[in-house]
């Protein structure tokens, strides 16, 4: 039996003295990425009070519980502010489950394994782009699985957002207005591919030819009627100082144009409250934001299991609060026992809405559990919170290769200065056959070309 040594209180003194000695590794007992790579668990970095809702509450709120405007007080401090409102004022509720421990549950197999398998390669070059020891583009996984300051998590989680070499969603979109009317309904498709990087689609690591590319990203509109056919293709430079090139089709004009890259803070289609800069939480090239900074560490309430739905045979999720109880995803938290909480700002984006943004990662796998930005009067302005996890639930899996398809489930873009919500999930299928896929090759021709997004528009 373990020794009850370290409380709360221990944990909070021990995670504000590493601030202020600027000691950037994770972990409390051990650092956690040794500690991961002995035995695939987190257990030996981190007391017992950091790893249980029991132990951090003291029996107060147990594993199962929901959280709510009735206990929400005791969980505050885990909270990120905008979440706090929701549940405290705006009748959210939390499930809340045993927290994750084994390290493979936490982000899709291959990207942990090249992860741990590339540990230590990585560097920034003179223009501060990530490469290798040789100065190549990057090979595969996290570059900076322990990393050493707010840029080195950025850039990981610029380099690759779904950590798949290719992804497709399949995405239902719910744009509420304050009063809890569903406003707008949109069913739309988002695919992204990575031609440097890979491990698992050939040829890899990279995709001759297209080395100085760094993503490829495009999101298309089925429904409804007015906006099918709508669709908009993002290339990324591998350079990250480089804004992407930004396509788009408009059917009402039957032709591909090109738009300014630099509006990133405007929605791309009527009700919504997602902007391009939103996605992943670093939805910009790396140096367009600047002034990375970590503020603060320490134990959080987050959704990074439990994000699938098998029960619905497309996937969908309940809903519940809000004036008309159809605001908030059902969502299921478990304590996250370190989160790294960055600031950045926005240094390229002089119309910028927002004056910074603030970003909690799991320390365990650099994954970004959440996000607020501000406004200019430096005042919470919206928030973006996702819910992930192993589509392994109920005796059901849905497989990505020989293992279960890790990714978000659900996503809410929330603007707490006028109460309009959009929600999205990742369903099985939108219509016109669209399906949910990773590590497809053939995605890049299907959604990722000028070619894909006419045929799309005029289907």
């Amino acid at each position: 039996m373990r020794i009850r040594r370290y409380g709360p209180d221990y944990a909070r003194r021990h995670f504000l003295q590493q601030m202020a000695k600027g000691v950037t590794s994770a972990g409390v007992l051990m650092p956690l990425w040794q500690a991961m790579a002995q035995t695939g668990e987190i257990t030996k970095a981190y007391p017992d009070e950091l790893l249980s809702i029991e132990g951090y509450t003291k029996g107060r709120i147990k594993t199962g519980d929901e959280i709510t405007a009735a206990n929400v007080e005791l969980v505050k401090d885990l909270l990120e502010p905008i979440k706090y409102v929701q549940v405290a004022k705006m009748g959210r509720r939390l499930r809340v489950a045993k927290t994750t421990t084994e390290l493979m549950r936490l982000s899709p197999w291959d990207y942990l394994e090249a992860t741990l398998r590339n540990k230590g390669q990585a560097k920034f070059d003179a223009r501060g782009n990530v490469v290798t020891a040789e100065g190549k583009p990057w090979i595969g996984g996290n570059p900076f699985p322990a990393p050493q300051s707010a840029l080195e998590l950025f850039a990981g989680l610029t380099l690759s957002w779904g950590r798949h070499d290719a992804s497709f969603y399949a995405i239902k979109e719910y744009d509420l207005s304050s009063d809890g009317d569903q406003r707008f309904n949109y069913e739309c498709g988002w695919a992204e591919m990575s031609p440097i990087a890979r491990v698992r689609i050939e040829p890899k690591p990279y995709w001759p030819g297209h080395e100085d590319k760094l993503r490829y990203q495009s999101v298309f509109f089925q429904t409804p009627d007015s906006a099918k056919g709508t669709s908009f293709l993002n290339v990324w430079a591998y350079d990250q100082s480089t804004f992407p090139d930004l396509y788009g089709y408009v059917p009402a004009f039957k032709r591909i144009r090109q738009f300014p890259t630099d509006q990133r803070f405007e929605p791309l289609i009527p009700g919504s409250t997602l902007y391009l800069s939103d996605a992943w939480c670093a939805g910009d090239p790396l140096y367009t934001w600047g002034n990375y900074r970590i503020v603060s560490r320490g134990p959080m309430l987050a959704a990074v299991s439990g994000g699938w739905n098998p029960t619905h045979p497309n996937w969908e999720h309940g809903t519940h609060g809000g004036p008309k109880g159809k605001t908030f995803w059902d969502t299921t938290v478990e304590l996250v026992p370190e989160a790294i909480v960055v600031d950045a700002e926005p240094v390229k984006f002089p119309r910028a809405p927002v004056s910074k943004k603030r970003v909690w990662f799991d320390a365990r796998t650099q994954l970004p559990i959440s996000m607020v930005s501000f406004d200019r009067r430096n005042e919470p302005y919206r928030s973006f919170d996702g819910a992930y996890g192993l589509y392994e639930a109920d005796g059901k899996t849905f497989m990505d290769g020989k293992h279960p398809y890790w990714s978000w489930g659900h996503v809410h873009a929330f603007d707490i200065q006028t109460g309009t919500m959009t929600r999205l999930e990742q369903v099985r299928s939108i219509s016109g056959g669209h399906a949910t896929v990773a590590n497809d090759a053939g995605i890049y021709d299907k959604y990722l070309t000028n070619a894909a997004l006419m045929r799309l528009g005029s289907a």
